[in-house]
Order: structure tokens, then C-alpha cells, then sequence
């Protein structure tokens, strides 16, 4: 850990976007504080003479670009230094603009989940110099922030939830002061440096409300307000202005909602009329460029398979006019790609999939776009004097396309040349798509490419257009890390959640963590949104751009299996990559985008049968689409777990045997009115059919085969159906 010792009167680097700041004890203090922070200084030693060298990390969204370090005369020895936040900080070194390597000075190297190593700086403020305790009587004022926004203002099913930062470890209890009433606030959430408390208060959303908050340590209790840490009575409290208060409302279909995933040249081949010269054999092995003629016509002729799997939407990978395969260098925005088919064929099967009661999502890409898309290729053709140099990040002409091109490009591939959107006539441009498309298809959800590489104006731009011609439209962003910024109330309503991925990969697939550090990342990651997001996450463990789950769990369908009981029963929206149903294998990109193996699609196959009646126990409960989540019980040594979801009068328990051994779990039942009626129905569990007795007392004893799960619903006539 680093502690500061120098405060910046700026606490933002360049290109990051502005952060919530701490809260002192008076009013001008809290002025001084809010910009708080540090300068660190970055320093990168080489042996041989480099080009270039740029820092990049959480606080400039990893932008490659935004800030090079200088060298000294010899080009061995690069610095810059940065303004920086009091946190933690993730970060890497650039070199030549290519190679992305570790800080070799740093203290600390952390895995980010998804199979990198970053290098982790920790900024502390200077008054966590002192050992954090909840019984000495002092308490870090640095840490205490309240913004009155989402997530640390929330309102949702009736219930205001606010939250509370502070150290870890430094409070002894914490509570939320209505008037006279007070609301006890618990930990959900920790990290290296804050702890975050939260706590529920009724409100009618009719009158004004005023709020403080109490805060206990040792034996000295203060007030926390408006105008900081102090006496009670002494404290300005929060105030929420009923009329101007707008809660962040997302679409009400999606937590109700099974997903599938299809990428279109590789699902099916219906009409070998408009296959491109060189389409290969279905079975082919699938490489960067190779087509297999996926089309319109091969999806209509499966909408009856989609309808029986029970799937309520279709997230299609990019559609429109591209020269690759995966179609996310768009040459044409307006145009569905011949291969695949024509605009009317595409609307028609849209309807055709409403009529079915299944929802359409498409896959924008506004980052970036094809060299050939009109004006980048006007660009190309007369340099400075075409009308279009805004529309992109040109660096000098003629345009170059090659290696290292003369021009800002996604990922550095000169084939994606990189959209200016600040520009307004670019920005307007591409508004325009989502009013096209909402009157070509019933178009229900926007997927968002590289959506965290975009700036946040246009998104903020976005859902106001969005939701202007229907708030119903689902906006997710594809975000592999922690997508808070986007994620509070003006920008996305969900993401890709591949946060849910990393735990199930790490405990299912390879088994290197417990299931009580399973168990509390999956919490961890509940509460690091709102409910209402958390409900319409897309949870997914495959897709077009990781290796499939089952070949994560080197083909062991047994694990495979346990990881999709979570993803059908934890809070979000599961999402299935076309063929994961069918137990299809596949490694990294391009593998994982094999041709659909629809031979494996019989009433035999065990998996397919298996997921059947994952989606028909989801769509069954309105526990497992909406209910709230909470653990029940861990066991390390036997590889065991078991968690609950309520909503209202409804609960429903699932328990995990990750063991290759028989075992039994003591599962203490929720003392709420959901378990109440399960104490006097039994259980029935969904996945085997097996009556559960619960008894007299509130503990339930349940003996799990090897490798196995069991979804617990109420024994009442519905499930009881359900589970014959």
C-alpha cells in the first residue's frame, strides 16, 4: 500500500472520467477534500533503447493513448507523473504502442479475471496511517462519501436503499437516522479500501425525505451529513426532493428473460442461393476468415427448436453489410449483409419470432467501422479536403492502412478505424440507426460493441434516444470488467456480465477456489449494482469471444452442468451461446465459433434435456427470475453450498455438490414468509423430482450424489407438476 503524501488540487487524470470524492468535517474542508488525491509518478526502466512508452489503466479506461511517459536522452528511462484518486488503481505498460507488460517495480500483481495479469497501485489517504479499529474512538473522515446518486441512492420495489463508504474495519455500527427513527445498515461490500454500508428506509415518494446518518466507534458516536462528520444536532441532513427525484427504471421483460446467443454465419445454412464463392463445409474447423453460409433462412427453419428450448429473446451478433465474417466492421449500417440476407427477410423473421413471443436484440457497433464504410473511404480518396476528416481520429495523410496505421484505430487494426462521436454530425449519424431500426424490426435490445471505449457523452445521448421511442428497449453494454460508471440510470440498463464468468470458470471449471470464496464473489458482484441491475444482467459463461464452458471444464459435462444450475438460478438473466445446450465444444476465437451441430439436437442427448428443464424451472418462478438472493450455508472441505431466492411468498433453494464424493448438507431455511410456506408445503426438487421433507425445525438435511445439484421449489400443485 501507498500512502499519500502529496494532495493534488486535481484529482482526475486525463481522458478519466470525473469520480465522487470524500466528505469532511466542515464545509471547507469538504471543498478541499473532494478534489483529493495524489501524484504518483510512473517510472519504466529499459535495458534497450524504445519508441515509446505509455501507462494505461483504470484511471484513463485503458486508453493506450492518453498518457506517454517521456524518455530521457538515451530513450531506457520513460516517467510521467499523474493525478490521481485516493484508491486502487490497475495499470500496465505500453511499449513501441504494442507490448503491454506488467510494472516491474510494482508491489502488488493481480489476476483481473479474464486471464491477465495487471499491475495494482494502491493510493491510501494520509489518515489511514493509523491502524483502522471500530473500538479507538477515531474514524478515517477521508473515506466518508454519501453521493446522492445511484448506486448510493437507489430506490426500488418500494424500498429507498442508501449507502455509506467508509474504512473497513473502523466502525462499530452504523445507522440511518429518519426523524427519530433509526434503520440499522450492514457491510455488503468491501475492497482494499472502503467498505460499503447500506441500509432500507420506507418512502412514499410523495413527500420530501430527510436523512442522516449515525456512526459508532468505540465509544464516541457522531452524525454524518450534508456538511460532513460531528455533533449530532450539529449535522446538516441529506435531503431528497420527492418532485425531482427519477429512479432508475430498466426494462421489467428482462429478468423474466432466457437469452440466446446466435452468430450468424454459424448457425445454420437455410438457402444455399446467396452463400459467398468461398463457403466451407459446415463441419469445417472454423479460422479467422472462413464462411459457412449462416443465413435468415436457417434461423426461420429452427424457430420451432428456439420455442421448445423455451427461449423469451435472440441477441444476434452483427448483421449488417461487413467484409468479414464476424461483421463487426460494418461497410453498410442501413443494409442486412446478402449473406446472411435481405432487410424484408430480416424484419420477417423478427415478427415471426414476436409472434412466438421471442424478443430480438442486435448487436451496434458505434465505436468503430469498415475501411470501405463510405466516409472513411471518402477519406481515403481525398485526403484533407473530404467533408468526412472529423468522422474520424486522423493523424496525418494520406490515410495509411497498414501496421502502426497513420490513424486511431480499435485495438490498433487498421481494419477498424475508430469514430470520432464527439463530432456532431457523426454523433447524429449514428443516433439514426437505432430510429431505422426500430422501424424496420419490434427491435427490443441494443447490444453496445467495445461499449467501454465509447465515449460517455454519446451513450448519454444514446439512452435519451432510446428511450425516447420506448423505454421497454433494453440497452446492454459489453463491459468485461466493473461496469458502475455506465451503469446509474443515464447510460446502459445492463451489461455482459463476464464478472459472473471469472468465479464460475475458477470454481466449476477449475476448481482453485472454495465455494465460500465462490459464494462471496457472486454477493460481491450482487451488490456492486442495484438490484434492478443486478435482476437484468445478461449472464452468460460462453460467448463468440471466450472459449465454451465445456471445453473450460475439459469436456466434463458433470461441471458443465453445475455451473449452468447457477446461471439459470442466480440473480440475472442467463444468456446461451448458440450449441452450449447441445454440449458443443470449442476453444478460443476463432474455434468457439464452430458451425451449430444440430446432429446433436435429439431427445436423447442428455445436456439438451438437462438445460430443458433448467429454462422451464426458471420460467416457472418468479423467485429464480426475480427473487433477492442469500446465502445459506458453505462447506469448504466437502465442496458444498447452498443459497436461497425470495420474492414475496415464494422461495426457492438451490444446493450444490461440487465433490466427486456423495454428500450431505445442513441448510439452514430463511426465517421469512416465503420459508414459512415451504415449511408447511415440503419441497420438491425441480431437477430430480424427489419429494423433500423439512419437519418440525428449520434445518433441512439434504444427501446430494456426486457432482450433482438440486433446485428446491415449493411441493404445491405448480412445481409439483413441474418437477414430474
Amino acid at each position: 500500500m501507498v500512502l499519500a503524501d502529496t494532495v493534488c488540487s486535481q484529482a482526475q487524470a486525463p481522458g478519466q472520467q470525473p469520480v465522487q470524492q470524500v466528505v469532511a468535517a466542515s464545509v471547507a474542508s469538504a471543498a478541499r477534500a473532494s478534489v483529493a488525491g495524489v501524484r504518483h509518478e510512473f517510472v519504466y526502466t529499459s535495458t534497450t533503447k524504445l519508441n515509446s512508452v505509455a501507462v494505461a489503466g483504470t484511471f484513463n479506461n485503458w486508453d493506450r493513448h492518453a498518457n506517454p511517459l517521456l524518455s530521457d536522452a538515451q530513450g531506457k528511462t520513460w516517467h510521467t507523473t499523474l493525478n490521481l484518486p485516493f484508491g486502487k488503481h490497475s495499470y500496465k505498460f505500453i511499449l513501441n504502442g504494442e507490448t503491454w507488460i506488467t510494472d516491474p517495480q510494482a508491489t502488488k500483481n493481480e489476476d483481473d479475471g479474464k486471464g491477465n495479469i495487471n499491475s495494482v497501485l494502491l493510493l491510501a489517504p494520509p489518515d489511514y496511517a493509523r491502524p483502522a479499529s471500530p473500538l479507538d474512538g477515531i474514524t478515517a473522515r477521508s473515506a466518508l462519501l454519501h453521493p446522492t446518486t445511484v448506486p448510493d441512492l437507489n430506490y426500488d420495489r418500494g424500498q429507498l436503499t442508501l449507502s455509506l463508504r467508509a474504512r473497513p474495519g473502523d466502525l462499530k455500527q452504523v445507522w440511518l437516522k429518519r426523524g427519530h427513527q433509526r434503520y440499522p445498515m450492514s457491510v455488503v461490500a468491501t475492497n482494499d479500501l472502503y467498505a460499503r454500508y447500506a441500509g432500507q428506509v420506507p418512502w412514499d415518494r410523495r413527500h420530501d425525505l430527510t436523512y442522516e446518518f449515525e456512526l459508532v466507534d468505540g465509544p464516541r458516536t457522531e452524525a454524518f451529513g450534508t456538511n460532513g462528520l460531528g455533533a449530532p444536532g450539529e449535522i446538516r441532513p441529506f435531503r431528497l426532493n420527492a418532485k425531482e427525484f427519477k429512479p432508475f427504471v430498466v426494462p421489467d421483460w428482462v429478468e423474466g428473460t432466457v437469452f440466446y446467443q446466435i452468430f450468424p454465419d454459424r448457425f445454420a445454412n437455410g438457402d444455399k442461393t446467396n452463400d459467398p464463392p468461398n463457403v466451407q463445409p459446415w463441419d469445417a474447423a472454423p479460422s479467422w476468415f472462413s464462411r459457412l453460409g449462416g443465413d435468415v433462412s436457417g434461423v426461420r427453419q429452427h424457430l420451432p427448436y428456439l420455442t421448445d428450448l423455451g427461449i423469451s429473446a435472440v441477441y444476434f451478433n452483427p448483421i449488417f453489410k461487413s467484409p468479414s465474417v464476424h461483421r463487426y466492421d460494418a461497410e453498410d449500417y442501413h443494409t442486412v449483409d446478402p449473406q446472411f440476407g435481405t432487410n424484408a427477410e430480416f424484419a420477417t423473421l423478427t415478427r415471426e419470432l414476436q409472434a412466438r413471443g421471442i424478443r430480438t436484440v442486435m448487436d451496434f457497433v458505434f465505436n468503430h467501422t469498415a475501411t470501405t464504410f463510405p466516409p472513411f473511404l471518402d477519406i481515403r480518396n481525398r485526403g484533407d479536403a473530404s467533408p468526412y476528416k472529423d468522422w474520424y481520429f486522423i493523424k496525418s495523410y494520406p490515410v495509411q492502412m497498414q501496421n502502426n496505421p497513420n490513424y486511431v484505430a480499435w485495438n490498433n487494426y487498421p481494419s477498424m478505424p475508430k469514430l470520432n462521436l464527439v463530432n456532431p454530425a457523426t454523433n447524429d449519424y449514428m443516433l439514426g440507426l437505432v430510429n431505422y431500426w426500430k422501424q424496420q424490426v419490434p427491435l427490443a435490445g441494443l447490444r453496445l460493441d467495445v461499449a467501454t471505449e465509447v465515449d460517455m457523452h454519446f451513450w448519454r445521448n444514446l439512452r435519451q434516444r432510446v428511450k425516447g421511442l420506448d423505454p421497454q428497449i433494453w440497452i446492454v453494454g459489453e463491459a468485461w470488467g466493473d461496469g458502475s460508471p455506465w451503469l446509474t440510470g443515464d447510460q446502459w440498463d445492463s451489461k455482459m456480465n463476464y464478472e459472473f464468468l471469472w468465479p464460475n470458470r475458477d470454481f466449476f471449471a477449475e476448481g482453485k477456489i472454495p465455494p465460500s470464496t465462490y459464494t462471496r464473489q457472486l454477493m460481491d458482484l450482487y451488490h456492486r449494482y442495484v438490484p434492478q441491475v443486478s435482476r437484468n444482467m445478461m449472464n452468460l459463461l460462453s460467448s463468440h469471444d471466450t472459449a465454451r464452458f465445456l471445453t473450460l471444464c475439459h469436456n466434463n459435462q458433470d461441471l458443465d452442468r453445475l455451473a449452468a444450475t447457477v446461471q439459470f438460478t442466480w440473480v440475472g438473466a442467463p444468456s446461451i451461446y448458440y450449441g452450449e445446450e447441445l454440449g458443443m465444444q470449442g476453444g478460443n476465437d476463432p474455434d468457439n465459433r464452430r458451425g451449430m451441430e444440430w446432429q446433436r439436437a435429439t431427445p436423447d442427448n442428455p445436456m439438451l434435456r438437462y438445460y430443458q428443464r433448467l429454462i422451464r424451472l426458471r420460467n416457472a418462478s418468479r423467485a429464480l427470475q426475480a427473487g433477492d438472493p442469500q446465502i445459506l450455508m458453505t462447506n469448504d472441505r466437502a465442496q458444498t453450498l447452498a443459497y436461497a431466492r425470495t420474492l414475496d411468498r415464494e422461495g426457492v433453494i438451490v444446493a450444490i455438490n461440487r465433490s466427486d464424493k456423495p454428500q450431505t448438507l445442513d441448510i439452514p431455511l430463511p426465517a421469512n414468509r416465503a420459508f414459512r410456506v415451504v415449511m408447511q408445503s415440503g419441497l420438491v426438487d425441480g431437477l430430480s423430482g424427489q419429494r423433500i421433507p423439512t419437519g418440525a425445525t428449520r434445518l433441512l438435511h439434504l444427501t446430494l450424489p456426486p457432482l450433482r445439484a438440486a433446485v428446491l421449489l415449493p411441493a404445491t400443485p405448480p412445481f409439483l407438476r413441474l418437477a414430474a
